[in-house]
């Protein structure tokens, strides 16, 4: 990975030191229309798009996590504090996980903290979960450039004009051999929070 080395590691270095989340008190504390929910998503997450015309969240979307019981109906058609957080978890759920695993994932998350009177709250669970992220983007960048100079290695004895595709390409394999293992474990954890007269119904919905 001779050409442009330094500008490829660094320009994802610098993408990851610029990951953030929707904080807490950003969050609105009046309820809102779908309009104003999909407005607020995309302006707050429009960073984490790959193409400038994506969609961060869409009324289908929403309407679709609602009618698969992701998400808590909305109250004459307002969306509370508490929706958006939800959202905000299926969001990045979503790219990783099926439908069935988020809604096993966050149906006792609902179910004990959504609109509760608890101090103990829906919110306390989000900013507790986020507050990890900033102590783990050095580590991650670390771990990056360990993966990248493993990368840099590989395809000595290729020809010249193929080394730095194929380094490239054994940089890709790496980081999804990580997400592949990563994904394993989380699905695994899932199907542990899963009661065993679940599990035989979803086995049986798959047969069928």
């Amino acid at each position: 990975m001779t050409i442009d080395t330094k500008n490829v590691i660094n320009s994802i270095l610098e993408s990851i030191s610029r990951i953030d989340y929707i904080k807490p008190e950003d969050l609105p504390e009046i309820d809102l229309y779908m309009d104003q929910v999909t407005t607020f998503m995309e302006t707050k997450l429009k960073s984490s798009k790959r193409y400038s015309d994506d969609k961060v969240l869409t009324k289908t979307m929403i309407n679709n996590y609602a009618k698969n019981g992701l998400l808590p109906s909305p109250e004459k058609k307002k969306y509370s504090k508490e929706h958006l957080l939800l959202l905000i978890f299926i969001y990045y759920f979503k790219n990783i996980l099926s439908i069935n695993d988020i809604q096993t994932l966050l149906a006792p998350i609902t179910e004990k903290y959504f609109r509760t009177d608890n101090e103990f709250d829906l919110t306390k669970v989000y900013s507790e979960v986020f507050s990890m992220e900033h102590s783990q983007i050095e580590y991650l960048k670390k771990d990056l450039l360990k993966r990248y100079n493993i990368a840099d290695q590989t395809f000595q004895d290729s020809p010249e004009e193929d080394r730095q595709f194929l380094q490239q390409f054994s940089f890709i394999c790496l980081l999804s051999f990580d997400v592949y293992c990563k994904k394993l474990l989380i699905e695994k954890l899932v199907d542990g929070m899963v009661p065993p007269t679940k599990h035989k119904e979803k086995k049986s919905k798959n047969k069928s």
